[in-house]
């Protein structure tokens, strides 16, 4: 699939984005995949690990940074699902382009018993703190 979509960050903002999880209560970041939805810029995130930060895969694959805009503005952010791989482009520029199945870290692979699964639902996942969304849209690929 492609999901697109518009967010816009307060300071300190802190989400995320589940994709192929189950319709189920848990911990999605494990029993799905979740893409990281948040602030790195926040004095709160100084010492968060490269996999927090905004775009990365939760716990497995850090994103490249320094492309989120300053908070209160704008993000315009593409999510490419195709297999194994999955791709976030982030205002026009790639920050991460990943096959989950390189993942061969048993810890990871046990912890994460989703990087495995092909299909599930998408979803915000939040921490109750304030963020926008708009122009959500989502197309099924072949």
């Amino acid at each position: 699939f492609v999901l697109r979509f518009e967010f816009k960050l307060d300071e300190g903002s802190n989400n995320g984005l589940c994709i192929r999880c189950p319709l189920a209560w848990g911990n999605l970041a494990y029993v799905g995949t979740e893409l990281q939805i948040i602030d790195n810029n926040a004095e709160r995130y100084k010492d968060i690990k490269p996999w927090q930060k905004h775009g990365s895969l939760y716990h497995v694959f850090p994103a490249n940074t320094g492309r989120l805009k300053p908070t209160g503005e704008w993000n315009s952010q593409e999510v490419v699902a195709r297999g194994s791989k999955v791709m976030v482009i982030l205002n026009g520029r790639v920050i991460l382009d990943v096959d989950t199945h390189r993942v061969s870290d048993r810890q990871i692979l046990a912890r994460h018993p989703g990087l495995n699964r092909k299909t599930g639902h998408v979803g915000f996942l939040g921490h109750n703190e304030p963020i926008e969304f708009r122009n959500i849209r989502i197309k099924t690929l072949d």
